[in-house]
């Protein structure tokens, strides 16, 4: 069942990935009845993403039929995708089939993603390192973010360039922060507001700065940035696997699970 915690998690994730569908001039999203179409304009898969919009209703194949309707618009631009599904939008017998009725049409399990919520941060554990947060707002510092991604995500660096790089994906609701130890831009992070809860999106910390408290350094400064701005408090995200005992430290909670698929 789909409860108002992962519904807030879920509803932010659609608004952050619409980033991908400002990048460039050829970027398009098209939102369908029961799922949204994000094309980046560029053949790369992670920023091709098909989201289911709301639960799916408990008719034989509808699943099915919302994901042919995915797989025939991106095979027809001829592009690599993924399809990403919040696991309380499925009746639990769709969800059982879920991997076979994504084989039939091409697509293979990618990873998976718990959604993580809070109302409010626990205190930090320990000191954290000073950082300059700066906001994504020219081309030193959205050359500075696209390489962080790059080099954390192991995205090829050309690829970050067109999309972080571009001016106009920033346009939207996705506000990207670069943090900077002395003069050497080391971690990131982005975040979404809707509604009344903040996403936080894009955390990464160069590989060579790790484990000195970086990332939880960004997110709060982040946090309490769009805190002053919105008044907003409770904040939500998708983690990785890396990233789950910090979050949960942080007082994040496992409130749902994304699976994401991919289109070889």
């Amino acid at each position: 069942m789909l409860g108002p915690e992962a519904r807030v998690v879920a509803d932010n994730l659609l608004q952050a990935l619409r980033f991908f569908g400002y990048a460039r001039p050829s970027s398009e999203i098209v939102d369908l009845p029961g799922v949204s179409l994000i094309f980046c304009g560029l053949n790369y898969a992670a920023f091709n993403a098909a989201l289911l919009s709301q639960p799916v209703e408990q008719k034989p194949h509808e699943l099915s039929r919302l994901v042919e309707i995915a797989s025939k618009k991106f095979g027809a631009r001829d592009l690599r995708w993924t399809y990403w599904v919040c696991d309380d939008f499925l009746q639990p017998a769709a969800l059982h089939e879920a991997d076979r009725v994504f084989s039939r049409h091409g697509l293979r399990p990618l990873t998976e993603a718990p959604g993580m919520y809070t109302e409010k941060l626990f205190p930090p554990d320990r000191p954290l390192p000073v950082l300059d947060v700066r906001p994504v707002a020219d081309a030193a510092t959205r050359n500075a973010f696209a390489r962080i991604m790059s080099l954390t995500f192991e995205i090829p660096q050309t690829i970050c360039d067109a999309i972080y790089g571009s001016e106009r994906a920033w346009l939207g609701n996705f506000h990207g922060y670069v943090g900077f130890a002395g003069t050497q831009a080391v971690a990131s992070a982005a975040a979404t507001i809707t509604g009344d809860a903040i996403g936080l999106y894009s955390v990464a910390t160069l590989p060579s700065h790790r484990r000195r408290g970086y990332a939880e350094a960004i997110m709060r400064q982040v946090i309490a940035d769009a805190e002053r701005c919105a008044g907003v408090k409770r904040t939500v995200l998708q983690s990785t696997r890396s990233g789950y005992s910090l979050y949960k430290k942080m007082g994040y909670r496992a409130v749902t699970n994304f699976n994401v698929y991919i289109a070889d």
